[in-house]
């Protein structure tokens, strides 16, 4: 009994070994072009890339993303995208992503992209946030899946006109950590190893 509740412990811990590391990455500025075929961004500015931060005034590098046509609910007050033909890419420009102009994350949403309405103030400014799970590889190789959460700003005049601004972005990308599954694989043949010496012994 007690050896089913053991390996139960351990196939439990065995995702959150594997999944134990992220990478939080922050993008500011740039617009959007929005319609009934989807939302598109390009460049808006890379500020900050698992705990490099750019300086005032400067960038890391760019995010750019798309998603796919709207399924459900309108522009205006808040729908569903779909991730049918998306994509997000990150790319790092400097000495800090080894080249110019190197992409650093390629990949694209995976299930429904929301767009909420989140307020709309005085003037008819409208404030929105388009979130979703991303995944993709990172330029070492590694397969990563994550979430975005991008907050629009606009008007009612210019969301009419298809056009919103990017106040601010944050990504989160969970990493797969080889190392710590090489010491957890480890620690289960000990412990097979010590079950099966008892289980000899009596």
């Amino acid at each position: 009994m007690r050896r089913v509740v053991f390996l139960t412990l351990l196939a439990l811990a065995l995702p959150i070994a594997a999944w134990a590391n992220g990478i939080d990455l922050t993008n500011q500025y740039g617009s959007i072009s929005i319609s009934n075929a989807g939302i598109t961004s390009v460049q808006s500015q890379l500020k900050s890339f698992n705990g490099i931060t750019a300086l005032a005034g400067h960038s890391l590098g760019s995010v750019s993303f798309s998603t796919g046509a709207l399924t459900s609910g309108s522009i205006l007050n808040g729908g569903t995208f779909s991730a049918t033909g998306s994509s997000f890419v990150v790319t790092g420009i400097g000495n800090w992503a080894q080249g110019h102009h190197t992409v650093i994350f390629a990949g694209s949403f995976v299930g429904p992209v929301l767009w909420t309405l989140d307020s709309v103030g005085q003037g008819g400014s409208r404030i929105y946030t388009l979130s979703g799970t991303i995944q993709g590889t990172l330029s070492d190789g590694r397969i990563v899946s994550g979430t975005t959460s991008q907050t629009i700003f606009t008007t009612t005049s210019q969301i009419t006109g298809g056009i919103g601004h990017i106040r601010i972005g944050n990504t989160n990308l969970t990493v797969p950590e080889p190392g710590t599954l090489g010491l957890l694989g480890t620690g289960l043949v000990g412990i097979a190893g010590m079950f099966r010496r008892k289980l000899i012994g009596a």
